[in-house]
């Protein structure tokens, strides 16, 4: 979807289209969660201090987040797709890699589902998306994003080199901006520079993801698309308005967490066997504590419990926290259900 919350807004409140906004909390504690392509004219991005995006952009309208809506409309594209496959492998709410090998239509061409999938979501829902089509998840993830808004790329095998050769390394999926100053060292700058190096060379540089590189930039993608995927931890966290500098508070807000926590874990039917806390102090510096105990986590006040003395036992917790959170893991079979969720005081 394209700008997905951010374009939401603007088709439910007419006063906000053509103009910058940004969804989230625009106060000194606050977050982006999206930004409009107005916006993102003027550098502002999600995950960006929202007093950060004000300075950007003063013109910035910031809109509280409605995310009960976001997850109905995701829902309503999901049913979309599932008249056309049932191999969908959702990655947020807002995109999806959809198999249309074999297609419930009968179509015979991926470009053609897309392009109608597209024009559906238009029409019944007022929303634009944009599609990537190609032969593996790691191409079509990248041409999804080539002619955003609105628009639809194709790459096909005999094209799938070149437009790598030629691909700047930042538009590889899985580069970040630490990994590309890396690469830009090395005067790696575009996909025939890192096909340059040999698998080796690359894993020597890169450790693990030296693998992945190297099979990426020869269109090696092998991965199938999971209509389930396996969670390795369920929990929830906070950050706050004002910074919390006392240990008896951050208890108090741990047992809201530790409630949420508990309502998930129980939807999921996930317990584990390991609970971690998790602070972030007023530099953004992250602290976690975990404790495994004998029996599975399958009760609020154990989760409460556990976090209690996670709190008091532990040494270098810092003295004030902008972040705290609570986390389950080490599940039976190591399968769980739902994920960690974010939540801020917008």
């Amino acid at each position: 979807m394209d700008a997905f919350y951010a374009s939401v807004e603007q088709r439910d409140f007419p006063e906000l289209r053509g103009k910058p906004i940004a969804v989230g909390g625009g106060g000194r504690r606050g977050v982006v969660a999206a930004a409009s392509y107005e916006a993102r004219k003027f550098g502002v991005r999600s995950a960006m201090p929202g007093y950060k995006a004000r300075a950007a952009c003063p013109e910035l309208i910031f809109v509280k987040s409605r995310f009960e809506v976001y997850r109905k409309i995701s829902t309503q594209i999901r049913a979309i797709f599932a008249e056309y496959t049932d191999l969908i492998e959702p990655l947020s709410l807002d995109e999806a890699f959809l198999d249309v090998t074999e297609n419930k239509k009968g179509m015979t061409s991926a470009t053609l589902i897309a392009e109608e999938i597209r024009k559906r979501i238009f029409e019944e829902l007022q929303l634009t998306a944009s599609a990537g089509v190609s032969f593996n998840k790691f191409l079509a993830k990248i041409a999804s994003d080539i002619n955003k808004p609105n628009g639809i790329k194709v790459i096909t095998p005999d094209e799938a080199i070149p437009f790598l050769e030629k691909l700047p390394i930042e538009k590889f999926f899985g580069v970040g901006k630490v990994t590309a100053a890396k690469m830009h060292k090395r005067n790696i700058f575009t996909g025939a520079d890192l096909k340059a190096y040999s698998e080796v060379e690359l894993i020597n540089l890169f450790g693990k993801s030296g693998r992945y590189y190297y099979k990426m930039v020869r269109a090696q993608d092998d991965r199938q698309v999971k209509t389930s995927r396996i969670r390795k931890s369920l929990g929830a966290e906070r950050t706050f308005f004002e910074d919390i500098n006392n240990k008896n508070a951050m208890l108090a807000e741990l047992h809201k967490i530790a409630a949420t926590v508990y309502e998930r874990i129980l939807k999921s039917e996930s317990f584990g066997y390991t609970i971690t806390l998790k602070f972030k102090s007023p530099d953004f510096k992250i602290c976690t504590r975990s404790k495994t105990v004998q029996t599975l986590i399958d009760d609020e006040e154990i989760i409460r419990t556990l976090a209690k003395e996670l709190l008091y036992e532990s040494k270098n917790i810092p003295d004030a926290v902008r972040l705290l959170g609570i986390t389950i893991s080490n599940f039976p079979n190591d399968n769980a259900g739902a994920g960690e969720q974010l939540s801020f005081d917008f």
